[in-house]
């Protein structure tokens, strides 16, 4: 068990709390649904998805939350303006979990998702995901304009395996977003293959050193932009252990959220993580046994 000696940060967004030192909160975890090729979606342009599946998937997150009292969040996919708002609809009201909203990018989807998020009174209740240090300042302003002060700063880099490039892009996005009057910052510490999961769980670890703020990724990227290979190696089984072995890396090593992948996961990171949370809640009992940096 890590403890840092920099104070770290809290936030409660949406009544979920998200940060602090290792063991302090537990780890967020926050799936995807409505992602690209997602099997419920009939009809991405249009927004057409089976509503009955949908409501399964969230309701099982919900069953799995409460049994493990592990927090979480989702994080709704949309590729039109049409689309997101439709997504953004279903899922808020059928859940009151806090949401990211991922807009691929996409100036055009993202104005028109969070103009809508602020016509019905959800900006607490959400994150946009993401920014990144490329960003334009017309994505910076579309959320000024929205209330929203929350949002998750993905450090994209091409040098994938540099952790002081990826430390000068958090400085370059917290300081666009102190200017543009964001508040809320989630790290995302950026995982794109096996390789760029260890420069990245580093680079979390100093992040919280010297910022004190909530920090995690996408660890299942690791795996997940390789799929096929991983498959055709060990197996459908293989490849669900290699996703949550890359998942667990994380929050074993002291990060306060995991973008898990799929939904449909759920049913295999909520009991793992629930067990790795349990056994760094005994072993804080023992604080000759913390290790602090």
């Amino acid at each position: 068990m890590l403890k840092f000696t920099t104070p770290q940060i809290t936030y409660e967004i949406g009544g979920v709390k998200i940060g602090g030192q290792p063991g302090e909160n537990p780890p967020v975890l926050i799936g995807t649904i409505f992602y690209h090729k997602h099997k419920i979606v009939e009809d991405a342009f249009r927004g057409i998805f089976n509503k009955i599946e949908a409501e399964t998937l969230i309701r099982t997150i919900e069953e799995l939350s409460d049994k493990t009292k592990l927090p979480f969040m989702l994080d709704v996919v949309g590729s039109t303006p049409e689309a997101i708002i439709k997504f953004i609809d279903f899922v808020t009201s059928t859940t009151k979990a806090p949401i990211l909203v991922n807009t691929l990018g996409a100036i055009d989807v993202s104005k028109a998702a969070l103009e809508y998020i602020r016509e019905v009174g959800l900006v607490d209740r959400v994150i946009y995901n993401s920014l990144l240090a490329k960003s334009k300042d017309e994505e910076f302003k579309i959320l000024q304009e929205s209330n929203v002060k929350s949002a998750v700063y993905l450090l994209y880099t091409d040098k994938i395996m540099d952790m002081n490039t990826r430390l000068e892009n958090l400085d370059i996005l917290l300081k666009r977003g102190e200017k543009f009057g964001l508040e809320k910052i989630l790290v995302d510490v950026f995982v794109v293959d096996i390789p760029s999961l260890s420069v990245a769980t580093r680079t979390a670890l100093e992040i919280k050193k010297k910022y004190g703020l909530p920090v995690g990724s996408g660890a299942h990227n690791a795996i997940s932009t390789q799929r096929k290979v991983f498959k055709e190696k060990f197996s459908v089984e293989g490849l669900k252990a290699c996703e949550l072995a890359s998942n667990l890396l994380t929050i074993a090593m002291g990060c306060d959220f995991v973008l898990y992948g799929p939904v449909e996961a759920a049913r295999e990171i909520f009991p793992a993580v629930y067990t790795i949370y349990t056994a760094y809640k005994y072993l804080l009992r023992k604080r000759e046994l913390v290790l602090t940096i």
